[in-house]
């Protein structure tokens, strides 16, 4: 009888031991999340224009791929951020954490100095992002791996940062200098971006510009190799050595220009409200395509001659992320089929070459009849099928110089006066206090004092009524 017992007890709690383990088996795939953080507008969410739902997201399709291959349910939860500088404090703060971030590369620097990154599986190439390793352009893992990065980042997109501007408003040689932003005849018709290290850029430049012209010289006559010519760009763009001079003429500008924005500007453009717009080659394709549809206007876009940003965004797993999954998703995107439509969505430039990548450029670009040539062996070379070469070489023909082809993929002579931005590391500070005495202007000293004594005040007429109602207290024990 005892034993009957004991045996229903231990079956009763097999049962249980077994209802538990697949009640967590499944609380656990329910619970397997990948947590991103992006810019806005910076992948397809499946909306239109207005922000309807039209379609799967990425990230959708993402987790029923994963699904399918894996048998596991995971969830994504997708946050965004305007700036690079919103980015860092969030995760600074500890409150919120993520699996994947995609900032531009000062601050992948800024992050890896910080110790704020896990690495990538990495050992030359990466583990388990096989389709970065076969459809990324040559050009891209050359520049990416110099860099530094690899370890620490994929690349999402890549790109320039120009002058966009409206060809019926200005003076086209104007703008081969960024010194269009400091020039009187287009007082309040140009703006630049509401970013330090960007703006940081047009302001060095353009304080150093007869240096970076002699530069160039020497290296059109074949005096230097393009290399060192690069190196030197490099060297005046992420100098701050003279942080005086960058606020003074950056004051100048100020007082010039129709005013500062972070996304505004791309449609500001478009509409007419300005001329001339500091931008990212992506918004520049964007504003390109609007203005055409819209308004039936025609902008351009130039790197000026003293040069300028090759920038890149690029996908980073802060400290404590889900590994596995945040590269599974990354080699998701890097797949030509998956960057494509990213790149059609948003107007940016995948690193990703290949077949669909080469199709998607030609059928938005490639004219038969095109007078001008523009080689793209340099992005394509290697990752594409022999029937679209000519001669061993990716040529393009178009009819328009400075439009959506050159934008989305610049020439090497263009590239060659680019160099990508560095972290400020221990100058980041004083580089943060130029760039508010630029925005604040000379009121910025009167600001800080006028703040100071409203502080000063307050706290003293606290201190006031502290008293008086203490001796408003005194006096009335004394008449009780």
């Amino acid at each position: 009888m005892l034993d009957r017992y004991v045996r229903k007890v231990l079956v009763f709690a097999l049962l249980l031991m077994v209802v538990c383990l697949v009640g967590c088996s499944d609380t656990e795939e329910e619970n397997l999340v990948l947590r991103i953080y992006n810019c806005q507008d910076y992948i397809d969410e499946g909306l239109d224009d207005v922000g309807n739902k039209v379609s799967t997201s990425v990230m959708e399709d993402w987790a029923e791929d994963y699904k399918n291959r894996t048998g596991k349910v995971v969830s994504v939860v997708y946050d965004t951020f305007e700036t690079n500088e919103t980015m860092l404090n969030t995760l600074k703060t500890g409150k919120t954490t993520y699996d994947l971030c995609c900032p531009s590369e000062y601050a992948i620097q800024k992050m890896i100095r910080e110790g704020m990154l896990e690495k990538y599986d990495h050992d030359g190439e990466y583990l388990y992002i096989t389709n970065y390793n076969d459809y990324a352009s040559p050009y891209i893992k050359k520049v990416f791996t110099e860099s530094g990065l690899s370890e620490y980042a994929v690349p999402y997109m890549w790109g320039t940062l120009g002058l966009l501007y409206n060809p019926e408003m200005v003076e086209e040689e104007d703008l081969d200098s960024w010194g269009a932003l400091w020039d009187e005849d287009y007082k309040n018709l140009a703006s630049a971006k509401d970013s330090v290290r960007d703006t940081y850029v047009a302001g060095v430049m353009y304080l150093n510009h007869d240096k970076l012209m002699a530069e160039r010289e020497k290296y059109l006559n074949g005096l230097i190799t393009a290399e060192s010519y690069n190196a030197f760009v490099s060297s005046v763009m992420n100098d701050t050595s003279d942080l005086e001079g960058v606020a003074r003429v950056l004051k100048e500008m100020k007082e010039n220009i129709f005013g500062f924005e972070v996304d505004s500007g791309k449609n500001d453009i478009v509409t007419g409200k300005i001329a001339i717009n500091v931008a990212w080659s992506g918004d520049a394709v964007y504003s390109m395509a609007t203005a055409e549809e819209e308004e039936e206007v025609y902008l351009s876009y130039k790197v000026p001659l003293e040069g300028g940003n090759v920038w890149f965004d690029g996908w980073v797993m802060p400290k404590g992320a889900n590994k596995e999954l945040a590269q599974d998703f990354v080699n998701f995107i890097c797949h030509p089929s998956i960057a494509s439509r990213n790149m059609e969505y948003i107007g940016y430039t995948s690193p990703i070459a290949g077949d669909e990548i080469y199709e998607l450029a030609y059928d938005m670009y490639y004219e038969e009849d095109g007078e001008y040539e523009i080689d793209l062996t340099y992005f394509f070379d290697g990752t594409i099928s022999d029937e679209y070469l000519e001669d061993g070489k990716v040529i393009f023909r178009t009819s328009e110089r400075n439009r959506g082809l050159e934008t989305q993929y610049p020439t090497i002579e263009v590239l060659d006066r680019c160099a990508i931005m560095e972290d400020f590391k221990d100058q980041n500070d004083n580089v943060l206090a130029m760039w508010e005495s630029v925005k604040l202007g000379e009121y910025s000293i009167w600001l800080t004092v006028g703040v100071g004594a409203g502080v000063v005040v307050i706290i003293g007429l606290g201190y006031y009524i502290k008293a008086l109602k203490s001796r408003r207290k005194k006096n009335k024990k004394l008449d009780w």
